[in-house]
């Protein structure tokens, strides 16, 4: 389902969905206002992406939205006028969430804006993302609860961490070689763009 969002005093203005041909959306998945999804984006089942409050919404190129994935975010205006501090910028522009290239949102993930998630980064199923930033090359693994801090790139998170403070951030340990999950994202990035690609071909 894909359709704009309703007039509200924190949405001034009608959205349509902008949605790169060659992305496909599930029908059971909602992606609703001011949304940008990118080139051979998969969104799954379930999924939901709402830029029915705090907008924009980006999701980059190559990137999925697994079941059960829900994107949401604070209220980025209000009467007009923009919320500062639930934006993230990006290349001189302004988001409620940032989704990066070829990042997979695992199934039952929660990214609640403001956030901003890193290129070539993995979030683990059942995992939520408020109020913070995971950097690129990233792979937060299940069930981690990330808020109010920003990930360095390259670091992983173990399943089930509590990551409130700078410090634990940046103490986080850096993926080598010996990392097991190291190479993980590349595969779910082949499953997905395929997926899109053949989903997209079979509804036309």
């Amino acid at each position: 389902m894909i359709h704009d969002n309703v007039i509200t005093d924190f949405i001034a203005k009608e959205y349509t969905p902008v949605v790169d041909e060659t992305a496909y959306i599930h029908p059971q998945a909602a992606v609703i206002g001011n949304v940008i999804i990118g080139k051979h984006v998969m969104v799954a089942p379930f999924a939901s992406v709402r830029g029915d409050e705090g907008q924009p919404i980006f999701v980059g190129d190559d990137s999925n939205v697994q079941d059960g994935v829900i994107i949401h975010a604070l209220e980025t205006e209000h009467n007009g006028h923009a919320i500062e501090k639930n934006l993230v910028e990006v290349s001189g522009k302004k988001y409620a969430v940032y989704i990066g290239s070829r990042v997979s949102l695992a199934h039952q993930v929660q990214i609640h804006g403001p956030a901003y998630v890193g290129d070539n980064s993995f979030i683990g199923m059942q995992s939520l993302v408020f109020r913070a930033k995971v950097g690129k090359g990233c792979v937060v693994e299940p069930k981690s609860l990330i808020m109010g801090v920003t990930i360095p790139d390259g670091r992983y998170v173990p399943a089930g961490s509590v990551i409130k403070t700078q410090n634990d951030a940046d103490a986080l340990p850096v993926i080598d070689e010996n990392y097991p999950f190291k190479n993980l994202n590349d595969g779910v990035i082949h499953v997905n763009v395929s997926l899109a690609e053949g989903y997209r071909k079979k509804k036309l």
